[in-house]
């Protein structure tokens, strides 16, 4: 995005042509009330959007309600956000972004807490000794009737891990798990998230894989940047 500078920034903002993100990771059943408490506070201001909205914003520059608008985004494909944060949005009439890790997924669930603990996935007391840690594939394709599921690399990994000259690594990290997601929702999942949110432009050779693989947008931490 081109720098408009603080004005037109500033006008930009108020007259709701942002999007704001608010980032969730792990939500576990002791935060179910915090965290209802949050997205319900954060309702009585903001609405959320569909994919269908993101792709007419980015068509006609304008969004389906007068309200400002916020995507709530739960990273890496923990058991929870399929069942405490979804069901939260649901009953609060709000549409989230899950990004998962699919290899996370994949992981046997013996081997959870040691995949997670060796891929930056982060876990609190409570979830030590459950039987699963990761949403099954039965959940992602439940999920993604109301919500947006997409990828978030197979292995939790960022753009420095995934080698420009590699095209094993594209294919793991960047082309399989968009194959494996769709498969199970039978939909086309439309964004991709490296880890630690890179954006779309810090390197030529990792673009043109995700605009290869088919994805139309890119999660960054800052921007959501239209790619294909």
């Amino acid at each position: 995005m081109a720098d408009l500078g603080f004005g037109r920034h500033l006008n930009a903002l108020t007259e709701g042509h942002f999007l704001r993100v608010v980032n969730y990771h792990n939500t576990p059943p002791s935060q179910a009330g915090a965290l209802r408490a949050e997205l319900s506070a954060l309702a009585e201001t903001f609405d959320t959007i569909t994919l269908a909205d993101l792709d007419g914003f980015f068509a006609t520059g304008r969004w389906p309600t007068s309200r400002p608008v916020f995507v709530p985004v739960f990273y890496e494909g923990y058991r929870n956000s399929a069942t405490v944060a979804a069901p939260i949005l649901d009953d609060l009439g709000l549409t989230g972004v899950f990004p998962i890790c699919t290899g996370f997924v994949d992981c046997p669930p013996a081997e959870q807490e040691f995949y997670a603990r060796s891929h930056w996935i982060g876990l609190v007391p409570e979830e030590i000794g459950q039987d699963r840690l990761a949403m099954t594939w039965d959940e992602i394709g439940e999920l993604s009737v109301r919500h947006l599921v997409t990828p978030h690399t197979a292995s939790h990994v960022g753009i420095n891990d995934v080698s420009s000259d590699d095209t094993d690594d594209f294919w793991r990290e960047v082309v399989q798990p968009k194959q494996r997601m769709d498969a199970v929702t039978g939909q086309s999942a439309p964004a991709f998230a490296w880890l630690h949110g890179t954006s779309f432009g810090v390197s030529a050779p990792h673009d043109e894989a995700l605009i290869a693989a088919g994805y139309r947008y890119l999660i960054g931490n800052t921007l959501i940047h239209r790619i294909g």
